[in-house]
Formats: structure tokens, C-alpha cells, sequence
């Protein structure tokens, strides 16, 4: 796991260029930088790797070569590894490390997508061929691993793990897309593959882009799709299959526990993450590696999330650590919410101190993202109704020409794909909701980014068992009654839950929001206390004042970012204290 950039155009051959670019992201890989250009026909290529070793930790440094001229940098674990090595045999390989599979598979390529299609993981990376003379960008099928890309003016192709490393070339100047914005404020997350940064999208999960450089710059020549999501519930389903569906979750378990490093488990209390606890005994005694600890943060001893945490243990017999959060945690760390998540969050505040605890300990946390998606976990699900009403709400509220758009017609733009954003299309029955969340960014650009950013903000990688493929495909294929009803989500999950040895309190503890389940207290006396703020800054862009009714928080997390991400290039702001960032906005 690590962190990735580089650059394809005129001065693509730059490498003290992809080193400014790599250094601003080297808190995603603390063991190491490397830098690497070549020079081409019309320009250069330039590759930047900060490491977090974590497989193979002193013989797979980055960029890998291989003897057929080309090179690449990833982000991710390939967990298949081991076994494209040993179909791979005559591929000459150099190191004993994840990422040389993505090679071998490149070179024993017979389409244009059944190599991509061989790895199972989590990945972002660029592979570059020299003899044919193109770029390859390519990411997991979930969009777990991030990676986004922008072009400058003069044709060069800038792409990184974050947005922020973008700024280490001297012509990128970061600004705000106010399309992406407003679809932000009424679906509570980026759509499509668009960020709040405008001319900077994210490579579409699930997509194989290939670049290719003329004399007017980098050029995309095809995007392909090696992957597609489907929602196809069957019939019927009846807990005789719940052996079934454990089973595949204690697989994906199983391969994520693949690690030379320390692995831990972050644990809410919720039905999630205790399900990754509860398999984890299984999962260590097929693969032989350590039964991983559990880390918990909340705001006392008396939080409900707390105890239920310290039940799961106690029940399953897991080493837990625990810890309090300090008074001023959040006043602290809402700076570096905003700054590693690069968007507007402002309650997931308890992301930071578990992070960096977690991380004085381990390399690698395993958590419960992504069950809610598959398995119909949020209360929206139970009243679609409602949830549509209020996007909509929000949209009519605005007097921003592209609330109207969206509510009106597909968006044919860069960045877009093109569909009907309409929450009367969007949302209609519960097998569309879930397939446009899929689909349009629910997971990969809010859940899994809230992850990704958080936790590479301190050197740990963590993996989402939930996304693994033979689970997912078994929660795609449940009918609706068994992902949620009037009284209970997720309720096959809760099937397969009653067969491990979770406690009953656990197995149908309901599901309470993330953050202000942890830390309510904390999170409620600072948003207080910033209230006379708040009320201000939703005044900054007169024509969304009305849409942030009802999530005033919004227009904070907006100021912050526009403070650290936008003002001076957003170079030089990390660091500044949360009252001068926020005032400190033109």
C-alpha cells in the first residue's frame, strides 16, 4: 500500500517534477520515496512511489521493472498473487512481492481486459509499456483504491492517489467545481467520477484507461470496462443458505489477512465490523497468519458503541485495545479531517484519533465498509420516499443552473456518465437505489474515500472484507425482503451472524450512524460552538444558501476546504489552526 503520481506529457521526463508531486502525498508511504523518467517522442513519462511497506518489505520498492520494458507503480494488494506467480512461470520475476502479478498477467495478456480481469484486490495503478509507447491507468473493480487525473494546459497528464498531489507541477491550480458542488450538497456525495475540484476526475472504478502521447499532449485513446456491478436478486432465499453466505465472507477474510506487517481490526460495536471479529479465529487458522487485535475509540466508557465493542471481545476472546478520546480531539483534528479527506466531511471526526492509534501498532486494519451498500443497511432504504424528497428539496431550493440540470436531464459532460440523476429515477424502488449507488459514487467516492484518506494519513492501510468478489456476488443475488424490512436491516447478514459466536445483543443491534454513534457528545458541542460560523459561511455562495437547510454542517466542512485546499494553491496551509483557516477566506 502506498501512494502513487506521475505525469505524461511535454516535461513528463520531469523527475524532479514527480518527486514534488510524490512528496505531497508521503504520508500515504512512510518507508520510502522513488522517483523514475524516461523520456519519449514527444515528451516524457515521470513516476513517483511513496511506499508503505507492508509484503515483501526490503525487495519491492517501487517503480518494478521488468525485462520486457515496462514499468509500474500500484496502490493495493494483489491477493491472488501467489498463484498468477505459479501460472506465470517463464516471466522472470525480481522480487517476492504483490505487485510484479500485475506485470506478469500484463504480458500474458490475450485481450485487451482478461489480465486486469485475473487480479483479485484492492489497486490503483499506471503501467507503462515502452514498445508500444502508452499509459495504462487502471483501478479495482470497486474503486477502494483511489486515483484521479487532470490535464494542464499545455497537454500534460497529471494522476495521483490524492488531488493534493497534483500541485507539485507548477502550472496546476486547483479550483472549485461548483457542478460538483451542488450535486455534493443534495446527494451528500461527489457523483460519477467528478470531485470538487474542477478539470479533476477520479479514473472510473472498474476501468482500464489507455493514454497515448501526440504533439499537442497526453490523449485518451480507449477506457474500457473489465467489471460491472449487477444487482440480481433471485427468487427466493431461506436461511439454509446462510452457511453459504458467511462462508463467502470468511474467504474474502481469509485473503485480506495477507500480510508481512501487523493487522488489526477496527471495531465499532456494530453488526459490521463485529462480523469481521467474529471470523477472524476461522480465517487465521486456514491461512496461518496472526489473529488479528481490535482497536475501539469513543467518547467514555459509557458509549454504546464502547460497550458493545468491549462484548464482541470479551465474547470471541480478542485482544482489545481501547481508548478515550481526549476533549480536544476534535477541535484538533477537524483541520486534518479536511485536509487528507479533500472534501467536506465533519462528522466522521473519530476517523483521526483511531487512525493514528491504530497505526502506533499496526500496518494493516481490516473493517466493515461496505455491508450497508450490499446488504440495504441505512434507514433511507426503508423510505425511499422520503430520501427522494429530500434531494429533491434540495435541488429545487437552489438557484444554481445546474440543480435544474440535474433534475432535468443526463449530464453529457467530462466527468459524467451520462445517465438520469433524477432522484424520481434514481430512487424509484429499492433494486434501482442500490444499483445507482453502485454505480454513481455512493461507495467510492464517499465510504471508501472517508477510509482510504483517513487512515493513509497516518501509514495504515485498511481492507474492506465486505468488497471482497465472492461475497459481494452473494449479496447481489438476495432478494429485497432479506436485505431489509419494515423493522430490521439486513436481515440475511443477521442470518449468517447468528452462526458465529457473537453475542444475541449483537447480532441485532440496529444500525446508528458513524460518528455521532462514537462520539455524539463531542461531535454536537463543537458544531455548537461553531454555530454563529456555520450560519455565516452558508452565505458564501448565495445561490446554495438554501440548499444547506437541515445540514448546516455542510457550509463549514466548505469553508475549511476552500481555506486549506484552495487559498495560496493550497500549499503552506496544513498546520494553521482551525479558527485562522476559516477566517483566512476571501
Amino acid at each position: 500500500m502506498c501512494g502513487i503520481s506521475g505525469l505524461f506529457g511535454p516535461d513528463g521526463n520531469d523527475a524532479s517534477i514527480a518527486r514534488k508531486m510524490t512528496s505531497l502525498i508521503s504520508h500515504r508511504g512512510p518507508d520510502g520515496v522513488n522517483t523514475w523518467a524516461e523520456e519519449t517522442k514527444y515528451g516524457g513519462i515521470g513516476f513517483g512511489h511513496s511506499r508503505l511497506s507492508i509484503v515483501d518489505l526490503d525487495g519491492s520498492n517501487q517503480p518494478l521493472f521488468s525485462d520486457y520494458r515496462t514499468v509500474l507503480i500500484q496502490n493495493g494488494e494483489i491477493y491472488n498473487h501467489k498463484e498468477i506467480r505459479s501460472e506465470e512461470r517463464i516471466f522472470p520475476f525480481r522480487t517476492k512481492g504483490d505487485g510484479e502479478s500485475i506485470l506478469a498477467a500484463y504480458h500474458s495478456r490475450k485481450s485487451e481486459n482478461d489480465w486486469v480481469q485475473r487480479l483479485d484486490g484492492i489497486w490503483a495503478f499506471a503501467l507503462w509499456d515502452s514498445i508500444a509507447e502508452v499509459l495504462i491507468l487502471c483501478r479495482d473493480p470497486l474503486g477502494v483504491k483511489p486515483l484521479v487525473r487532470t490535464v494542464t494546459s499545455d497537454g500534460t497528464l497529471l494522476f495521483g492517489s490524492e488531488v493534493k498531489s497534483l500541485r507539485g507541477h507548477p502550472s496546476h491550480v486547483p479550483s472549485l467545481d461548483e457542478n460538483a458542488l451542488v450535486a455534493r450538497i443534495a446527494f451528500e456525495y461527489p457523483l460519477d467520477d467528478t470531485t470538487l475540484f474542477e478539470g479533476v476526475h477520479s479514473v472510473r472504478p472498474g476501468t482500464i484507461e489507455t493514454w497515448k502521447l501526440s504533439p499537442s499532449g497526453a490523449e485518451l485513446i480507449s477506457t474500457s470496462c473489465y467489471n460491472s456491478e449487477i444487482i440480481q436478486p433471485t427468487s427466493s432465499w431461506n436461511p439454509s443458505s446462510a452457511p453459504a453466505l458467511l462462508e463467502s465472507l470468511t474467504t474474502s477474510i481469509a485473503d485480506r489477512l495477507m500480510s508481512d506487517v501487523p493487522l488489526g481490526i477496527v471495531l465499532s460495536g456494530g453488526l459490521d465490523s463485529a462480523m469481521v471479529a467474529a471470523l477472524a479465529h476461522e480465517a487465521s487458522q486456514r491461512t496461518g497468519y496472526p489473529l488479528p487485535a481490535c482497536w475501539t475509540v469513543a467518547e467514555s466508557e459509557t458509549n454504546p458503541d464502547w460497550l458493545a465493542a468491549e462484548n464482541v471481545c470479551s465474547s470471541l476472546d480478542l485482544t482489545h485495545h481501547q481508548y478515550i478520546l481526549d476533549e480536544d480531539a476534535f477541535e484538533k483534528s477537524l483541520p486534518s479531517l479536511s485536509w487528507y479527506g479533500e472534501d467536506l466531511d465533519v462528522t466522521v471526526l473519530f476517523f483521526q484519533p483511531l487512525f493514528s492509534k491504530m497505526s502506533e501498532s499496526v500496518r494493516v486494519g481490516l473493517c466493515g465498509q461496505g455491508a450497508d451498500e450490499l446488504h440495504a443497511g441505512y434507514s433511507r432504504y426503508r423510505d425511499l420516499s422520503e430520501h427522494r424528497n429530500a434531494i429533491t428539496s434540495r435541488l429545487l431550493s437552489s438557484d444554481h443552473p445546474f440543480a435544474t440540470k440535474l433534475l432535468s436531464q443526463p449530464i453529457d459532460e467530462e466527468g459524467w456518465t451520462n445517465e438520469n440523476h433524477n432522484p424520481d429515477y434514481a430512487f424509484r424502488d429499492l433494486p434501482k437505489t442500490l444499483q445507482y449507488e453502485l454505480n454513481h459514487g455512493q461507495l467510492s467516492n464517499f465510504q471508501l474515500r472517508l477510509v482510504d484518506r483517513h487512515s493513509m494519513a497516518h501509514g495504515l492501510e485498511v481492507r474492506v472484507p465486505f468488497l471482497g468478489k465472492s461475497h459481494r456476488e452473494a449479496s447481489h443475488q438476495l432478494p429485497m425482503d432479506w436485505k431489509i424490512s419494515s423493522k430490521v436491516e439486513k436481515v440475511a447478514l443477521r442470518e449468517a451472524a447468528k452462526m458465529t459466536k457473537l453475542p444475541e445483543s449483537i447480532v441485532n443491534r440496529p444500525k446508528l450512524p458513524a460518528g455521532r454513534a462514537t462520539s455524539p457528545t463531542m461531535i454536537d458541542n463543537l458544531l455548537n460552538e461553531l454555530s454563529g460560523h456555520t450560519i455565516e459561511y452558508t452565505k458564501d455562495y448565495p445561490s446554495l444558501s438554501r440548499m444547506f437547510k437541515g445540514q448546516e454542517e455542510i457550509a463549514l466542512g466548505l469553508r475549511l476546504f476552500r481555506s486549506l485546499h484552495l487559498v495560496d494553491r493550497g500549499i503552506g496551509r496544513y498546520g494553521k489552526d482551525l479558527i485562522t483557516l476559516l477566517e483566512d477566506v476571501d
